[in-house]
């Protein structure tokens, strides 16, 4: 990830229902909030344990897909 991304964004996927969470990436790592609660706390995630828990997701190892 060469470049930052200062904005805050959700998946294309996201539903219309407000039950979701934004995050915006950074050169140290993913920041993830709860659409909800913008001004809530704020996760910061590595990169590895970040593209780790996408992976996780694609193979359904999470148990919501």
């Amino acid at each position: 990830m060469s470049s930052q991304r200062t904005t805050w964004f959700k998946s294309s996927y996201s539903g219309q229902n407000g039950e979701c969470i934004e995050v915006r990436l950074r050169t140290a790592g993913i920041d993830v909030r709860d659409s909800k609660n913008l001004p809530g706390p704020v996760v910061v995630v590595g990169v590895v344990a970040w593209l780790s828990f996408l992976a996780g997701m694609e193979r359904g190892a999470a148990g919501i897909l």
